[in-house]
């Protein structure tokens, strides 16, 4: 199967913060049989929309991109049974299905990206989490060459993570991923805002709140480059956080479990006083302190140096330690830590 030409190896277009960036090859994958005939490439980079994605320089090898389409939906007579392809716009689909009077996915509207990305990540908001409605997860494996399924149990989700993300070097590409969504639905108001909507809430309610919240506060990246949340909400110790609670009373801090709490990334950053700092091109934004955005012309060397002084700062005052949510891509793949010593001049 041969790759675009090498004029459309740009990656500046392919990835929401917009940073200058090609790659060696670029192959848009729109059908799994092209995955049997892929000429697998070293390294080797697996792309949606590039909404969680920052290509920080060059990327010396090949890109596959998720352009796999197709929804089907079956009903049950407790629940519905929904399978989408990898490549389809995850916001399209919770509008999709909204639409035909299938809820649960409401709270997570508006989060950008495929549905492929969704189990990598595990995306989540407002206390939903796309795991608790994924029965399982097709996808082919570029290194054993066979197309496989995990169930749920096998994807070993957690906050913001799976085993699709900590095997990313594994080459897994999803190709389809199977839901199963209760018919009795219970809208979930536990966040902020979503605590001043009347009850019983309706599912069209819920999903206007949720559509407009998002648009307040978070800038849409074909306006102001950006990948969304930059850092991960930190998990601590519930003695660190009772510790923090007694010295900063109005931090906001959400427990899990009985041993952990879990605190505001956005809240430590914005009362660190660090809403107008900036490097170059690559700031913090004005409105929502988790998202870093590119102003016109940022580089890789920015963004990673905003990064690493946000996570210092944090550190010398909260003593919490902030990790990336987004994927920090370099020449030879995903950057370990924010460290620029990495970076080629």
């Amino acid at each position: 199967m041969p790759a675009v030409s090498a004029t459309d190896n740009q990656l500046t277009t392919r990835h929401s913060f917009r940073l200058p960036a090609k790659a060696l090859q670029l192959v848009e994958i729109h059908s799994e049989h092209q995955l049997e005939h892929v000429e697998l490439g070293s390294p080797c980079l697996i792309l949606g929309e590039g909404t969680n994605t920052l290509f920080v320089e060059d990327f010396q090898g090949q890109v596959l991109v998720n352009k796999l389409a197709g929804v089907h939906i079956v009903e049950y007579k407790h629940h519905w049974s929904v399978s989408a392809a990898g490549g389809e716009n995850w916001h399209q689909l919770v509008l999709t299905l909204h639409a035909r009077g299938i809820h649960g996915f409401e709270n997570l509207a508006l989060i950008p990206g495929t549905v492929g990305a969704a189990p990598v990540q595990n995306i989540g908001a407002y206390g939903v989490e796309v795991a608790d409605f994924i029965k399982s997860v097709e996808f082919y494996s570029l290194c054993e060459r066979s197309f496989q399924c995990w169930t749920a149990a096998e994807c070993e989700f957690g906050y913001r993570s799976s085993r699709f993300k900590t095997e990313a070097e594994a080459l897994r590409f999803i190709t389809l991923v199977h839901f199963e969504i209760p018919k009795a639905w219970q809208p979930v108001l536990s966040y902020g805002e979503l605590q001043q909507l009347a009850t019983p809430a309706k599912a069209a309610t819920l999903l206007k709140a949720i559509i407009q919240i998002r648009s307040a506060k978070l800038p849409d990246p074909t306006q102001l480059p950006n990948a969304g949340s930059f850092f991960k909400n930190p998990t601590v110790s519930n003695a660190q956080a009772e510790a923090l609670k007694a010295k900063f009373p109005a931090m906001p801090i959400f427990p899990i479990g009985d041993k952990h709490a879990k605190l505001a990334a956005g809240w430590l950053i914005e009362h660190a006083g660090l809403k107008a700092l900036h490097v170059g091109a690559a700031a913090v934004h004005k409105q929502q302190a988790l998202v870093l955005v590119n102003h016109g012309g940022a580089t890789g060397e920015q963004v990673l140096k905003l990064a690493a002084d946000i996570q210092r700062c944090v550190l010398e005052r909260y003593g919490v330690e902030l990790e990336p949510e987004a994927r920090l891509i370099g020449r030879n793949g995903l950057l370990s830590s924010l460290v620029q010593e990495g970076l080629t001049p």
